[in-house]
């Protein structure tokens, strides 16, 4: 039975992609430095991947055959507040990950990658052959990860991909905090009968990609025969959504509104090419926009 470590096993994505791989009958070992909520994991360890040494002695012990490396600092306003620790996390971390994946054999990583790392571009959907233009400090250091996979394929041998995903929502996203996404918040405000607080002018378009979804895409990334040189793929719905058009989906075109403040480093708009996804991973998403925010509605109702 092959093993698979999951990095931040223990969070939003990274839980459902172990039990998505247990499902597949995978031995899943999950480290995190957070508290293990969700999973059917086989063991955890809790690791601050941004310790070499610990890591190191993990790898060796558990010899994976696989590496899914989802852990990371999440969000992009906590990257502008916190540059360092997100930089601990993101690029140290992920060079870490690698470098005990190298030393111990692994057949091949799969980096969760991210589409903020495109910024803001003259045309959508975006493609990974585009110029990428990170806007802050989180989609800078994803894309030092992306670059990080490429040379330890091109030097060192280590097969690696890196999955961009694009704005995942879905179950047991995090509701609260000030780093909250904009789906959760506008589920928690629905759910208290308050207004829901958009950035002007609501008119920003994110393309929403359901978990599970994503989940599917990284077991795709570790069979398929097709990638492992280091390639980015786009992993989205292929389909924008405005703000409003969320607002109205989940609350109601004469659901109350009002504006706040802008964010720093936030895109405009985001939209996948899931040309690469099809052709190499054979992947595209089933769970629609619409049903996944329904499931989500539902589950809180």
């Amino acid at each position: 039975m092959e093993k698979v470590i999951v990095t931040g096993g223990a969070g939003f994505i990274g839980s459902h992609i172990v039990d998505a791989l247990a499902d597949e009958g995978y031995t899943v070992v999950v480290v995190d430095k957070a508290k293990l909520k969700y999973s059917n994991a086989t063991a955890v360890y809790k690791i601050n991947i941004a310790n070499l040494k610990k890591i190191t002695q993990i790898f060796h012990d558990i010899r994976p055959d696989y590496v899914i490396h989802c852990a990371a600092e999440p969000r992009i306003q906590k990257s502008i507040d916190d540059p360092v620790g997100t930089f601990e996390s993101n690029c140290r971390g992920t060079l870490n990950v690698l470098l005990a994946s190298k030393d111990c054999g692994v057949k091949r990583v799969v980096y969760s990658a991210s589409s903020s790392v495109y910024g803001n571009q003259f045309s959508l959907p975006f493609g990974e052959y585009m110029q990428p233009n990170p806007l802050n400090p989180y989609a800078l250091f994803k894309f030092f990860g992306e670059g990080l996979c490429r040379v330890f394929s091109e030097i060192y041998g280590l097969e690696t991909v890196s999955l961009r995903y694009f704005n995942v929502y879905g179950p047991r996203q995090p509701l609260e905090g000030p780093y909250s996404l904009v789906i959760a918040k506008f589920l928690d405000q629905w759910k208290r009968g308050v207004p829901m607080t958009i950035v002007p002018d609501g008119h920003q378009a994110r393309d929403f990609t359901y978990v599970s979804d994503v989940a599917r895409a990284n077991l795709s990334a570790i069979d398929s025969k097709k990638v492992g040189q280091g390639q980015v793929i786009n992993i989205g719905a292929g389909k924008s959504t405005t703000i409003l058009e969320l607002k109205n989906l989940i609350g109601g075109k004469d659901y109350p509104w009002e504006f706040i403040e802008p964010r720093q480093g936030e895109m405009r708009e985001t939209r996948a090419n899931l040309f690469l996804a099809k052709a190499l991973l054979d992947w595209e998403p089933k769970v629609s926009f619409e049903e996944g925010i329904n499931i989500l509605k539902k589950q809180i109702d």
